[in-house]
């Protein structure tokens, strides 16, 4: 097997009981000592026009010996020396296979569709078209115009004579000018109509052509998805097409299976090897939207990946999240109107799909009589500090109209992995959620809401920076993606699996509110410190 790499020294490393959970890990050292020894062969990241995700499976062969295997991300020919990476769950890129073949088909129709669109004698014909309807409007301006003259200087004939050989001619003449607009505005109409006509015949095969690619393309991509097929441990095979048929999203949405951990599993079952554990990291420069960062290990993506590796890990014990006790919301201030608590990191807002206990069912017992929805904004599940509980619905929109209008004041502290040189400033960075791996968000500059972010550094320690944010708008992972993305500190807050590093918490940390009461109209502000955090390790 070409692609087993042997990894000296495995067999003394105390081995885990479960494999790795792809969703929620931290990386092995098996990994690690794998990755370093993958890291040869990759190309220098200064040398590299755009970054990649690599992936590591540590296995164990039929004779007991212990390597890896090494993959990435994307279905484009590997052009690295000196290792084989595990091949494709489908090769895309066989010149002689049916997709190749079937996309040349649809480039040919795409390329007819081009060439339609800009043919001279379509262009030509739009001009004619455009030009007569100009040049019609102005014939017809005229026209009415000498009709309106027309018809005011008979007004002023009949004015002056009671002749009735005049007056039969004026009315003569005001029925023939009638008929002569008349007739201009038909011959103009059908003179656009021949040349409309022309055009449809243009549109109407373009239409045609679109419809034909749209219906290829469907066939293609469903043939395509019944070849890629996936296998488990228990030798069971399924493909992406059956697969996702069971999900939201009814079809596998683009590179389904092009994944490094598909690819990896793929590799080892088909080959009789035991998967240990599963690491993967990125490698190279940043990307523009994304949050991916030279040498971070990176959980597998939700939209793609997820309902794959839920197959393909049947039969494999793997590592659960650790379930933590459930710390409890701490009322920092109360009235008839409102409250203000202290949610705990680890503790949702809302319920979820999987975890009910959240800020809203511990709010519900601690104020019965409350009424309405109660919770007026939302921290991540990740992130402790200050949220405002309204009692009654009237509250509830008076202080949510405050957050629409940016009146309400917030202010957060952070400890970001790294040290920054400046001492103030603002990251005005616009995001939207990442459509294929929730709840990820990207920085889109085309289709992303504004965000802005002011911030200032308040200690410098041992490599990491302690940071207070003050968020002028309030989008999701805002504060999180601001301090990760290379456009912004390029720093990730310490703790943040997602855009960073995982560690035992988040450390980000609301600390502060000013807002205004709903019910005495007076401006109330509120701190509970990240000191009085009681899992704050801060510097």
């Amino acid at each position: 097997m070409q692609c087993f790499i042997p990894l000296p020294g495995a067999k003394s490393q105390l081995l885990p009981d479960a494999f790795t959970n792809p969703f929620d890990y931290n990386a092995h050292p098996l990994c690690i000592a794998a990755k370093a020894q993958l890291e040869k062969y990759l190309p220098a990241p200064l040398t590299m026009t755009k970054g990649k995700m690599y992936g590591i499976l540590v296995v164990r062969n039929s004779t007991g010996d212990i390597g890896f295997l090494a993959a990435y991300s994307g279905n484009e020919s590997d052009n690295n020396k000196g290792i084989h990476f595990v091949p494709q769950v489908f090769d895309l890129t066989n010149p002689n296979g049916f997709f190749r073949k079937e996309e040349t088909q649809l480039n040919k129709i795409n390329q007819q569709i081009k060439q339609l669109s800009a043919s001279k004698g379509l262009i030509s014909l739009k001009l004619q078209y455009d030009t007569l309807k100009k040049e019609a409007k102005q014939k017809l301006a005229n026209a009415k115009a000498e009709l309106h003259k027309a018809k005011a200087e008979r007004a002023q004939k009949r004015a002056l004579t009671n002749k009735r050989e005049t007056l039969e001619a004026l009315i003569k003449e005001s029925q023939t000018q009638k008929s002569n607009f008349t007739r201009l505005k038909k011959r103009l109409k059908e003179e656009q109509q021949q040349i409309e006509e022309a055009l449809a015949a243009y549109h109407n095969e373009i239409e045609r052509l679109k419809r034909l690619r749209k219906q290829q393309s469907a066939l293609v991509q469903k043939q395509l998805f019944d070849s890629y097929v996936f296998y488990n441990i228990k030798g069971e095979q399924r493909s992406a097409t059956e697969i996702f048929k069971h999900t939201n999203a009814r079809v596998p949405p683009a590179g389904a299976g092009d994944c490094a951990a598909p690819k990896l599993l793929q590799y080892a079952f088909l080959n009789q090897l035991t998967p240990i554990v599963l690491a993967e990291f990125w490698w190279g420069p940043s990307p523009l939207n994304a949050i991916r960062k030279h040498n971070y290990f990176y959980p597998a993506c939700k939209n793609k990946c997820e309902p794959i590796l839920g197959f393909m890990l049947q039969g494999l014990t793997t590592e659960q999240t650790a379930n933590t006790q459930t710390a409890a919301i701490a009322v920092i201030y109360e009235d008839e109107a409102l409250a203000v608590i202290n949610k705990p990191a680890g503790l949702l807002s809302v319920p979820g799909k999987e975890v009910e206990e959240s800020v809203l069912t511990q709010a519900k017992s601690l104020f019965p009589k409350a009424t309405g929805p109660m919770i007026v904004h939302r921290l991540d599940m990740a992130t402790s500090g200050l949220m405002l509980i309204a009692k009654s619905k009237d509250v509830h929109e008076h202080l949510q109209k405050q957050f629409l209008s940016h009146s309400i004041h917030k202010q957060y502290a952070a400890i970001l992995d790294g040290r920054i040189e400046a001492n103030e400033g603002e990251i005005n960075l616009p995001l939207r959620v990442d459509l294929n791996d929730r709840p990820r968000q990207l920085v889109c500059f085309d289709h992303g809401k504004p965000a802005l972010t002011k911030w200032q550094i308040m200690n410098r320690q041992n490599g990491r920076t302690k940071v207070y944010f003050n968020p002028v708008t309030g989008r999701t992972h805002q504060l999180r993606v601001h301090a990760a993305h290379h456009l912004g500190l390029n720093t990730p807050i310490v703790g943040d699996p997602l855009y960073g590093k995982k560690a035992n918490r988040l450390m980000l940390h609301a600390r502060k509110i000013e807002f205004v009461h709903p019910v005495s109209e007076k401006r109330l502000s509120f701190t509970f410190s990240e000191e009085e955090q009681g899992d704050w390790n801060g510097i």
